[in-house]
């Protein structure tokens, strides 16, 4: 078996960046992968401009009664400070020259004849914001390889970008096996259950910015699983599976892709989860996900997640910093061979955050699942008594 660790790297060694780059809009790149540095051509501010409404004035004239000069707007340009003047000024408009400090308006008192006198200590530079004090011109302001958020765009649009340079984005075709599985809607017979894994991992697919090429069910038949490959591998980049890679005589789908193209691994000390498949399918990638409902989302949240996000273009780091809570529960009965990943949530109690766990650990109980916040990753033979201290992962 590989451990958890081994197999991370040799999954994120293997993800292939897509191929093709597109040019997006601004407000359409939210969540896509830069593939392209973004520098910026402008100082930003572009300009020294006030902080604040005030007056903007020669800090050794401000001690003195001083004449308004003129009226400074934001996006007007001033006129040069006269002498022993002050210039009324609003939030982001240009500082004019001689004028090196900005006294709020909280300390001004206007006179009857229209002059100010202020009211506070005047210092030079306060409440001036200064050219390039956000990004100067040729400051790299965006990396390619990452995922765009709300605030990138808005930096994006602040020098003036229209549109980014972004990976396409990744097609993912996904299918289901077991004839035991009907759609949620159908009736469900003696011996059939609802297909759970379906309404999890499209989702989560296309909340990484995939496009899902959902197959459906296919039948428990080497011929079908066979060609429901070829057809995947034909239409996506990745293709993905639940159920079918155990080494049962119904699970066909590691026979079937041995028999379309290559199986490099699939036992992984991991709990739960072992049964994870890994290969190629012509240029596709393929990932086989076991079929238990906890063992697919447990190894696609510790191993898939960032293969998928690294193929799609995005710079992937190491493990996440754990957060290191104490556990308000036990675990005395380990795994010996396998790293263990505990469904837990965070709470507080006495007055601090500590670690609950699911009653009911089970591959098989997805309720654990949706009631976690986070996962505890233990290693082989680690119990777990009130008090100690556990990495957890948020979900």
């Amino acid at each position: 078996m590989q451990t958890v660790d081994q197999t991370r790297d040799w999954l994120l060694s293997r993800a292939r960046v897509v191929d093709a780059i597109e040019q997006v809009p601004l407000l359409d790149a939210a969540g896509r992968v830069l593939a392209r540095e973004l520098v910026s051509p402008l100082d930003v501010p572009p300009h020294d401009n006030s902080a604040m409404d005030g007056y903007a004035v020669r800090a050794a004239d401000a001690a003195n009664v001083l004449p308004v000069s003129q009226r400074i707007p934001a996006g007007t340009l001033p006129q040069v400070l006269a002498a022993a003047s002050a210039a009324r000024i609003f939030t982001g408009a240009v500082i004019p020259p001689q004028a090196d400090a900005v006294v709020m308006q909280e300390q001004a008192e206007l006179q009857a004849d229209g002059s100010v006198l202020f009211t506070a200590l005047v210092r030079a530079g306060q409440n001036i914001r200064r050219r390039g004090e956000d990004i100067a011109v040729g400051q790299l302001v965006l990396a390619c390889g990452q995922r765009l958020r709300d605030a990138d765009l808005g930096v994006a649009a602040a020098i003036g970008q229209p549109q980014l340079a972004v990976y396409r984005r990744l097609k993912v075709a996904v299918f289901f096996t077991g004839d035991e599985l009907v759609e949620p809607g159908e009736p469900a017979a003696a011996g059939k259950i609802y297909n759970s894994n379906r309404y999890w991992l499209v989702p989560a697919l296309r909340q990484l910015g995939c496009e899902v090429i959902d197959l459906g069910i296919i039948a428990d038949q080497l011929d079908a699983t066979r060609a429901a490959l070829r057809d995947a591998a034909a239409r996506a980049d990745v293709v993905m599976t639940c159920g079918g890679v155990s080494v049962g005589e119904e699970d066909h789908v590691k026979a079937a892709v041995e028999a379309e193209g290559e199986l490099q691994l699939w036992k992984i000390a991991i709990k739960p989860g072992k049964p994870l498949a890994s290969g190629r399918i012509g240029d596709a990638d393929f990932i086989g996900l076991p079929g238990n409902p906890v063992s697919g989302y447990v190894t696609f949240a510790v191993l898939v997640r960032d293969f998928l996000r690294a193929r799609m273009g995005e710079t992937v780091q190491g493990w996440p910093q754990p957060r290191l809570l104490p556990a308000a529960f036990d675990w005395l009965k380990p795994d010996q061979k396998r790293e263990e990943f505990l469904r837990v949530r965070i709470v507080e109690q006495d007055g601090r955050q500590q670690l609950q766990r699911f009653a009911n650990q089970g591959s098989g109980v997805l309720t654990s699942c949706a009631w976690a916040d986070g996962l505890v990753r233990l290693q082989p033979g680690q119990s777990v008594q009130p008090g100690d201290l556990l990495p957890v992962y948020p979900l």
